[in-house]
C-alpha cells in the first residue's frame, strides 16, 4: 500500500522543478521573478538558495528575449524550463515559440531539436481582468511541432514536468492559476512521473460525457456529482494533453454515453471545444443521441468585476444546464 502525503498544487510544481534539477544538471529555470521573489505564484520559492543564480535565472520583462535564450540553450544541449508569468504575456514570445521552437526540427530536416519546456499560468477567477486572465491554450494546441499539456491534478502537476523534459521537442505546459492553492494527497515515494499524452477518465459514467481540462475539471466533477442526485450518471474526461488530443478515449466515451458536453474556458469561436466537437462528429456521429453541447467563456475580454468575471466564464450551474439539455432532448 503506497504512502500518501498532503501537498498543494503549488508545492507539487515546485517539487517537480526541484526534482528535475537534482536529476539532471542540464536543467535550469529562467523567467520573470523566479529567483529572489520565488516566482509570481510561489512555485520556485527557495530554489535560488538551493541551486544558485546559474540555474535559477531571473530575467528582464522581455518574453521574446528570454524565450529565445531558452531555445538557444536547448539547441546547445541544456534542458531549460522557461516560466512565462501568464498566458497573456506569452503572446510577446509567440514568434519564438511558433516560428522557431516548433519549426526547427522540420526546417533542419531533423538535424536539430529543441528540448524545451515552457510553463505558464492561465485562466480567470482572480479578478485580474483582461490583462492576466485569458485562456489561450487552443492557440498553442493548433501548432504542429509542440506538445501542449494542462495538468489539472496534483499528481499531474508533480509528474508531468520530468516527462516533458525528456521529450526532444518543445512542450508547453498550462497551469491554471486557480489551482495553485488546491490541496490534496499524492504518493510520498516511488516513480511519480506522469505521461504527457492521453486523457484520463476522472469519473466513469454512462449517461453523458463531460469533456474538459485544466481549471474546469473541478467544476465538471462538481456538476457531475450534483447531477448524480438527479440519477444522471455522467462520465468526466480530463483531456490532460491538448496536443495531441486523445481521440480514442473521447470517442470510446461518447459511443458509450451517446451524449457529450465540452467545457472549455476559451472563447467559443475557433475554440478547442469546437475541435473536439468536430472530432466527435467525424468519429462518432451515429452514436450521438443529441447534438454536442459546448460551455465556453463569453465572447468578451475577461471583466474585472467579480460578478461579471463569474458570468463570463464556465461555472457549475452552466455545465449542469448543458448536461440536462442534452439528456432531455
Amino acid at each position: 500500500m503506497s504512502v500518501l502525503r498532503k501537498v498543494t498544487y503549488r508545492d507539487a510544481v515546485r517539487e517537480a522543478i526541484q526534482d528535475a534539477m537534482h536529476r539532471d544538471a542540464s536543467v535550469f529555470l529562467m523567467g520573470e521573478d523566479v529567483g529572489r521573489y520565488g516566482g509570481a505564484y510561489g512555485c520556485s520559492k527557495g530554489l535560488l538558495a538551493e541551486f544558485g543564480e546559474d540555474r535559477i535565472r531571473d530575467t528582464p520583462l522581455a518574453e521574446a528575449g528570454f524565450t529565445g535564450a531558452g531555445i538557444g540553450a536547448a539547441l546547445g544541449g541544456m534542458r531549460p524550463i522557461v516560466e512565462i508569468m501568464t498566458v497573456n504575456f506569452s503572446l510577446l514570445a509567440l514568434d519564438q515559440i511558433v516560428n522557431t521552437a516548433a519549426a526547427i526540427r522540420h526546417m533542419s530536416g531533423g538535424q536539430f531539436s529543441v528540448p524545451l519546456v515552457i510553463r505558464m499560468a492561465t485562466g480567470a477567477g482572480r479578478q485580474l481582468a483582461a490583462q492576466h486572465s485569458h485562456s489561450l491554450e487552443n492557440w498553442y494546441a493548433h501548432v504542429p511541432g509542440i506538445k501542449v499539456v494542462a495538468p489539472a491534478t496534483l499528481a499531474d502537476a508533480r509528474g508531468m514536468l520530468w516527462t516533458a523534459l525528456q521529450d526532444p521537442d518543445p512542450v508547453v505546459m498550462f497551469e491554471h492559476a486557480m489551482l495553485y492553492n488546491d490541496e490534496g494527497e499524492i504518493a510520498a515515494e516511488g516513480d511519480l512521473s506522469m505521461p504527457i499524452e492521453g486523457a484520463a477518465i476522472r469519473r466513469p459514467g454512462t449517461d453523458c460525457s463531460i469533456i474538459t481540462y485544466g481549471g474546469s475539471l473541478k467544476k465538471a466533477l462538481a456538476a457531475a456529482a450534483e447531477l448524480a442526485g438527479e440519477n444522471f450518471n455522467c462520465e468526466v474526461i480530463d483531456l490532460r494533453a491538448l496536443r495531441p488530443l486523445d481521440g480514442k478515449t473521447i470517442l470510446a466515451s461518447v459511443e458509450k454515453t451517446h451524449r457529450a458536453v465540452i467545457v472549455d474556458e476559451g472563447w467559443r469561436t475557433g475554440s478547442l471545444a469546437a475541435e473536439i466537437s468536430a472530432l466527435i462528429m467525424e468519429g462518432a456521429f451515429f452514436a450521438l443521441d443529441a447534438p454536442v453541447a459546448r460551455v465556453c467563456s463569453a465572447e468578451v475580454p475577461i471583466p474585472y468585476a467579480r460578478h461579471l468575471e463569474i458570468s463570463a466564464t464556465p461555472q457549475v450551474a452552466g455545465i449542469i444546464t448543458a448536461v440536462r439539455g442534452v439528456l432531455r432532448r
